[in-house]
Parts: structure tokens; C-alpha cells; sequence
């Protein structure tokens, strides 16, 4: 027996270079990228094209599955069950830690994912309505102060990514506004060139063809990155008005907690070559957003920094799930 469990003992190092090849040769069956929101939507734009790229990368199918429901927290939910091999990947954007926030799951946003690689990343803008008397930041912040709650903006709903980015803005900047909740942001975009609603804080894609014709008005940015149709003048950000916000919705990839590292390793640069490819920035280009590869560190510190700031907002704000 002694003989025996030494044979194991000295076994044992051999082995391990034989599990890290096994982990190095990821993939070897096909990849799940799920996406846990309805086909259509940004998180879609942002995945599909991706899961092309990666499979012709790695030699083996990348198939998009759509898991919608209860804000993405049921999708989040299948793949926090899932195993931790590397055959499922999520794609999910800023949403995600908003909805962790004022949810109640059966997963912890991170203790049950390892956020594996930036995708994208894309600036709000502040739109206002033509006849918004307001045609800057600080006059719009003059106004707030002036009258505390008399200015409505618009969102897509309680709780909701733009709600909170909304609030943020008005904690940055010393200001008090009402808040108009709409079941989705095509409502409240018509809303806000009709004139219902006088402001909104949304992205490019949400509001693209009343951007380009001139139906609503752009005051700034909430980060730098571009992003505006290029027949559209560009804008300043609003840290230029002196207060101190920034934030841009990104998009991400997450998997099961647990994930081997040579296994992490190997999506991570998978995925930051196929960001590479000009004709992806393209198609993102259409959402406002660009590609934004970072190194393996830095999307866990995103996520972690998100969901310490939306904590705190929700706290200041009362902001509450629907």
C-alpha cells in the first residue's frame, strides 16, 4: 500500500501537464453563447457577429441561444448552473449588474460568473427635445436648480439600466428631476419628439433615426468613445460642464464560476483577436459602440466597480425593482 500511494504521489505531477493540454485544446465539441434577452435586441447585435468570428477561429460551432426573461436573470440563471468547462458563454451587457442590484436571484453577480472579456463599450447622450429651452449641460443644470423636480425624463423603465444612469446624473450634479417610466424606450423616444417629455438619457441605437433627422437634440455625452452618425455634429461630454459623471453601457462576456485558467486564458485571447477584425467594428459601429478589448483583469474590476456605484444610486435614489 505504501509503494502504491507513492506511485500516486509521483504520478501525480505527470499529470498535471496532461490536464493543462486537455484545458489548452478548448474547444473540442461546440460553445453555447447565450444571450438572456429576446433576439433583436443590442446584446444580440453584439453576440451574433462575435459567435461567427469565434467559430471560424476555433474550428468549431458557436451557436447563439436566446434565454429572455425577468431582465436577463433567467438566462443569467441557466448559465450560472451550468458547468464551468468552457462550452457556455454569456454575453450580457451593463444591465446586468443593474438588474443584480434590485433583484432577488438564485446567482450572485459575481460569485457565481467569471467575467472573462470586455467587449464593448458605447456613451448615453443626453437628448432633449427641440423646443428644450436648454441648449448646454450647465443650462440645463441652471434650470433643475431653479426649479427643483419641474423637469420630467423619460426611460424604459423603473429600474432599469437608463433609469439609473439618469439618477446618477442628477446625484453628480446637485439637481432634482422627475422620473417617467415607459415600458420600453420606443415609447419614450416617441414621447420626447413629441414634446410629452422634454429629456431623455439613452444610446445611439435607441434613438438613431431621431438623432439623425434632427427630431431631437444632443447636448453631451456621458463618456468619450464617439459614437454619434457621423452626419451628426459631435458633442461634448459632460464631465466638461465641471461634473464629475461618466459612465457608457458595455457589453461582456461572463461564464460559470469556476472556469480552469488555461481554459480562460484561451477564450480571452480568442475573443480580443476576433474584436480585431475591422468589419466587427463596423457592425458595431451601428450601435453606437466600439470594440473595446481589455486585459484579463480588468472586466472583473469593471463589474465589481458597477455594481459598488448602482448599490449606492439605488440607496440615494430609493430605486426599487418593478
Amino acid at each position: 500500500m505504501i509503494q502504491l500511494r507513492r506511485r500516486h504521489l509521483l504520478a501525480a505531477p505527470l499529470a498535471a501537464p496532461a490536464i493543462a493540454r486537455a484545458q489548452a485544446a478548448w474547444p473540442t465539441r461546440p460553445v453555447r453563447l447565450v444571450v438572456p434577452f429576446p433576439p433583436g435586441g443590442s446584446n444580440d447585435v453584439v453576440a451574433r457577429p462575435l459567435a461567427e468570428r469565434l467559430q471560424a477561429r476555433l474550428g468549431q460551432p458557436v451557436v447563439v441561444e436566446n434565454r429572455g426573461g425577468a431582465g436577463g436573470a433567467i438566462g443569467a440563471g441557466q448559465v450560472a448552473q451550468a458547468p464551468a468547462d468552457g462550452y457556455t458563454l454569456m454575453v450580457t451587457s451593463s444591465s446586468f449588474p443593474t438588474s443584480a442590484v434590485l433583484q432577488k436571484t438564485s446567482w450572485d453577480a459575481e460569485g457565481s460568473f467569471d467575467a472573462v472579456a470586455l467587449l464593448a463599450r458605447a456613451p448615453f447622450f443626453i437628448l432633449v427635445n427641440p423646443g428644450f429651452p436648454a441648449r448646454s449641460v450647465a443650462e440645463l443644470v441652471a434650470l433643475a436648480k431653479a426649479k427643483p423636480g419641474s423637469i420630467d425624463y423619460g426611460t424604459s423603465g423603473a429600474g432599469g439600466i437608463n433609469h439609473f444612469i439618469s439618477e446618477y446624473f442628477c446625484q453628480r450634479a446637485g439637481i432634482r428631476m422627475n422620473h417617467v417610466p415607459y415600458r420600453g424606450t420606443a415609447p419614450a423616444v416617441t414621447d420626447l419628439v413629441a414634446g410629452t417629455i422634454p429629456l431623455m438619457i439613452t444610446t445611439v441605437a435607441s434613438a438613431n433615426a431621431a438623432i439623425r433627422e434632427g427630431r431631437v437634440r444632443v447636448l453631451a455625452a456621458t463618456a468619450p468613445g464617439g459614437g454619434l452618425p457621423p452626419e451628426v455634429p459631435p458633442v461634448p461630454i459632460v464631465k466638461e460642464a465641471g461634473i464629475d459623471y461618466e459612465v457608457a453601457i458595455w457589453w461582456g462576456l461572463l461564464t460559470p464560476r469556476g472556469l480552469p485558467p488555461a481554459i480562460r486564458t484561451a477564450i480571452h485571447a480568442a475573443v480580443n483577436a476576433a474584436l480585431e477584425d475591422p468589419n466587427l467594428a463596423r457592425i458595431y459601429a451601428a450601435e453606437g459602440a466600439t470594440p473595446s478589448p481589455v486585459g484579463p483583469e480588468e472586466f472583473p474590476a469593471i463589474l465589481h466597480a458597477d455594481l459598488a456605484r448602482w448599490r449606492e444610486v439605488a440607496r440615494l435614489a430609493d430605486i426599487r425593482a418593478e
